[in-house]
C-alpha cells in the first residue's frame, strides 16, 4: 500500500483471499456469489466488476492457492542466497503443510475437472509446483532427467497425501511432518546423486 493508502473496497488483492476462504470451507458448488459478497462485506455487483462469473472467481482462487504457495517458498530464500532451496521448502511445509486450508479448494475442483476451466486451472497449478520443485532440486548431474522429473512429482505427492490425511484424521500432525521430513530428505538425497 504505496503511501499509506488502502486497497479500494472492490479491489481483486482485498476480496481474493476471502474469496479463497469461502470456497476453501463450502466448496464450489454450495458458495453462492451472494454469500461470497456477504463475507467480502461488498455488494454482488461489486465481485461481478472483478469477475464476470462464480467460475471466474474459482478460477481465481485456484490460481491464488498456487501464487501463494510461491510466494511463501520464495520468502525463503534469503536475499542473495544461492542454491537449492528445497531443503528449506520441505522443512516449511513439514510445519505449515495444509494450515489455511486452501488445499480443499483443490479438492472442490477435483470434482468439477468436467469443467475443461477448471480441469485446465488445475492442471497448470499442478505443473507449476511440479516445475518449481524440478528447478529448485535441479538435479544431480549423474540423476537422469526422469529421475528428477519422478522425484519432483513424488514430493507434489506427498503434499497431496498429507492434505487427504489431514481431511480425513489419518495421520496426527507429528506422523504428517514425519512424512514430509523422512521421505521428502530421502528423495532430495537421491536427487544428489
Amino acid at each position: 500500500m504505496a503511501g499509506g493508502k488502502s486497497k479500494p473496497q472492490g479491489h481483486p488483492d482485498r476480496l481474493l483471499p476471502v474469496v479463497a476462504a469461502a470456497f476453501a470451507e463450502l466448496g464450489y458448488r454450495r458458495a453462492t456469489t451472494a454469500e461470497l459478497a456477504r463475507r467480502c462485506r461488498v455488494r454482488e455487483n461489486v465481485l461481478y466488476r472483478v469477475w464476470p462469473s462464480k467460475k471466474e472467481m474459482f478460477l481465481a482462487a485456484i490460481e491464488y492457492v498456487h501464487a501463494s504457495s510461491l510466494q511463501a517458498w520464495h520468502r525463503l530464500q534469503p536475499k542473495g542466497a544461492k542454491g537449492s532451496i528445497a531443503r528449506r521448502v520441505l522443512e516449511y511445509e513439514a510445519v505449515h503443510h495444509g494450515e489455511f486450508g486452501l488445499y480443499r479448494i483443490v479438492f472442490t475442483g477435483l470434482a468439477e475437472t468436467d469443467d475443461p476451466d477448471i480441469r485446465e486451472a488445475l492442471r497448470k497449478m499442478y505443473l507449476g509446483f511440479h516445475r518449481f520443485i524440478l528447478e529448485q532440486t535441479g538435479g544431480h548431474p549423474s540423476l537422469r532427467r526422469d529421475d528428477a522429473d519422478l522425484i519432483a512429482w513424488a514430493l507434489v505427492g506427498i503434499g497431496t497425501v498429507s492434505n487427504i490425511s489431514r481431511e480425513l484424521g489419518l495421520m496426527t500432525e507429528p506422523h504428517r511432518q514425519a512424512l514430509f521430513r523422512r521421505v521428502g530428505r530421502a528423495l532430495l538425497r537421491m536427487d544428489e546423486g
